[in-house]
């Protein structure tokens, strides 16, 4: 397995970065995307980090040392949310036998927990925060995706 496999997106939100990845996830990856992780940390409040973790086609203890990483900084700091969205039952399994299940929350789609947290944040929240004020949501290109010029 390579890290040639490892897809991320990331989409920003006011309240939340989502953070999709699919294709292979290895020792490899795991660097990669914590790394990934490492950059956007600042972007939502917290941050509150939505991962959607359904595509993965393979991952071995390297996705449980990405949450944890997040989660130990989280713990540092304070502050944050880690949100698994759509985690398939080998996930689910993992994350109670290493009890990362108590520290995480559950979600059934990216799109309801966007529309609860921006409705908890209420009519608060400023579009003008995000990239030059162009919306609530503003999407980086695929880690790994040639940048047009």
């Amino acid at each position: 397995m390579g890290t040639s496999g490892l897809r991320i997106e990331t989409t920003r939100h006011l309240q939340c970065t989502v953070i999709k990845a699919g294709g292979e996830l290895d020792h490899g990856g795991r660097v990669r995307f914590s790394a990934h992780i490492n950059a956007v940390w600042d972007w939502s409040a917290g941050p509150v980090l939505v991962f959607d973790l359904a595509d993965l086609i393979f991952y071995d203890s390297s996705v449980i040392g990405v949450l944890a990483m997040a989660l130990q900084r989280m713990q540092d700091s304070d502050d944050g949310r880690i949100i698994v969205v759509r985690p398939s039952g080998h996930l689910l399994t993992v994350l109670r036998l290493t009890d990362l299940i108590s520290h995480v929350e559950l979600r059934d789609s990216v799109d309801e927990t966007v529309a609860e947290l921006m409705l908890r944040a209420g009519p608060t929240a400023d579009p003008r925060l995000c990239a030059g004020g162009r919306g609530l949501t503003c999407r980086t290109p695929r880690a790994g995706a040639a940048t047009p010029r």
